[in-house]
C-alpha cells in the first residue's frame, strides 16, 4: 500500500518509519522538508520525505499527524488532493478557539469524507522509532480501522467504533499530563497532585461522556494507558512543558496540552459543564 504521512515531527515520523517497516511505500509530506530525526535510527528505503503536497494524490490512504493548532490550515490545503483514500487521524488535540476535535474540522473542511478513523494510544515516539512494542486504539469505521491495521502492523491494535471517546482521551490526556508536570513542581505535596490528577480527569470524563463517549474507551489504551505513560513521565512533552512552566520557563517545541486546555474548556462552557479545576489550573500556569 502506498500511504501519505502528513506531518514530519516527531510522532510523524515515526508513523512514517514503522509504516514503512510494516511494507508500505510511504510519502512524508513535510512544510519546509524537515523531519525528526532520531538517534540509532536509520530512514527505511521505502519511505520517501517531500514538502510538496500533490504527491499525497499518489496515496491509497493518508494518515494526518500535523499539530492541532495547523490542523484546520493544513487540511484545507490537502484536500486539493484528495481522492476518496481513508483517513487515519493520529493528531490529538483539540482546536483552542472553537473547542472542535480532529473528526470534527474533517467533518466541516471535508464532508466528503465518509472513511477515518482515530489513532490514540501510549507511545512516545522515539520509542515507537526503535521499534519497542506499543499498542493503539484506532476507532473508526471497518474501511479506516482496516486500513490503519494494515498500514500499522507493527503497532498492537485494539479496535473501537468510539472515534468521539478516543479523541476525548487523546485530548484529555494532554492538558491532564500538563496539568500534572505543573503539580509536581508547583503542588504543596502528594496528597494535592493527587486529588487535582483525578478531579482534573474526572472533568474529561464528564465532558465526553456528554459528548457521546462511552465509558469503556476511557478504560482502553487511548484512555487510561496513555494517561499513565503521559501524566507520569518527564519524558510526556506535556508533562516536561508543565514543569517548564512552573520554573518560570519557556516549554520546548509544541506543547499540545497548552491548546487542549483551552478547548476542552471552551467546548465545556458551549455545553453548560463546569470545570473547576482545568479553569483554575489554566489560571494558575498563566495561560488565559
Amino acid at each position: 500500500m502506498k500511504v501519505g504521512v502528513i506531518g514530519a515531527g516527531a510522532w510523524g515520523t515515526a508513523l512514517a518509519v514503522i509504516s514503512a517497516r510494516g511494507g508500505s511505500d510511504v510519502i512524508l509530506w513535510s512544510y519546509d522538508g524537515a523531519f525528526k530525526e532520531f538517534d540509532g535510527v536509520d530512514m527505511p528505503e521505502n519511505l520517501t520525505i517531500t514538502n510538496d503536497m500533490s504527491e499525497l494524490g499518489k496515496c491509497e490512504a493518508w494518515l494526518i499527524v500535523t499539530p492541532a493548532a495547523f490542523f484546520r490550515e493544513t487540511l484545507r490545503k490537502a484536500k486539493l488532493f484528495y481522492k476518496n483514500q481513508p483517513i487515519i487521524v493520529c493528531t490529538k488535540g483539540a482546536e483552542s478557539s472553537t473547542g472542535d476535535f480532529m473528526s470534527e474540522i474533517i467533518s466541516t473542511e471535508m464532508p466528503e469524507v465518509t472513511d477515518y478513523g482515530v489513532l490514540s494510544g501510549p507511545q512516545f515516539a522515539a520509542e515507537v522509532a526503535r521499534g519497542v512494542p506499543t499498542g493503539s486504539t484506532l476507532a473508526g469505521n471497518s474501511k479506516a480501522v482496516e486500513a490503519g491495521k494494515l498500514i500499522l502492523n507493527k503497532l498492537y491494535i485494539n479496535p473501537s467504533d468510539d472515534v468521539v471517546g478516543a479523541e476525548i482521551c487523546g485530548v484529555g490526556k494532554n492538558a491532564v499530563a500538563l496539568i500534572c508536570g505543573y503539580n509536581s513542581i508547583a503542588a504543596a505535596g502528594e496528597n494535592e497532585r493527587a486529588m487535582l490528577f483525578t478531579r482534573a480527569w474526572n472533568e474529561v470524563m464528564e465532558i465526553g461522556l456528554k459528548c457521546g463517549a462511552k465509558m469503556a474507551t476511557f478504560l482502553d489504551l487511548c484512555g487510561i494507558g496513555d494517561l499513565f505513560l503521559s501524566a507520569t513521565s518527564a519524558t510526556s512533552r506535556n508533562f516536561a512543558g508543565g514543569m517548564a512552566i512552573a520554573r518560570g520557563e519557556k516549554p520546548e517545541g509544541t506543547v499540545e496540552g497548552i491548546f487542549a486546555l483551552a478547548g476542552l474548556i471552551h467546548r465545556a462552557q458551549n455545553m453548560g459543564i463546569q470545570t473547576p479545576v482545568l479553569i483554575e489550573m489554566q489560571k494558575k500556569m498563566n495561560l488565559v
